[in-house]
């Protein structure tokens, strides 16, 4: 596989000609937020993961679906942003990944 270098000060400023990381990341974070508020009782944020731990800086964010939970992690600037319900410690993780993304849409 072909490896690519970009010159650029961060990652987050590589862009496909329309958008950067940076935005895309930004949108799917408003996105999120926009669907834990029209779904309070679904949604959760705590800062911490169900063992206790937690990356520096940073909570996460979850949504109960008919398949299973969903969760981001976001930085502790933006922590105000979700309007839900705040547990001392995460659910325990069901394993799900990004490709799970699709369990949004049982809700």
């Amino acid at each position: 596989m072909k490896k690519f270098e970009f010159k650029v000060e961060h990652k987050g400023q590589i862009s496909d000609g329309y958008h950067t990381f940076d935005e895309l990341y930004y949108h799917r974070m408003m996105l999120f937020a926009a669907l834990c508020k029209a779904h309070k009782n679904q949604g959760w944020k705590s800062w911490k993961h169900d063992d206790g731990s937690m990356f520096d800086d940073y909570f996460i964010v979850g949504i109960d679906t008919k398949e299973g939970n969903f969760t981001y992690h976001y930085h502790k600037d933006h922590w105000d942003l979700f309007e839900v319900k705040e547990l001392k410690t995460a659910p325990a993780w069901d394993g799900h990944t990004s490709e799970h993304v699709t369990r949004l849409l049982s809700i």
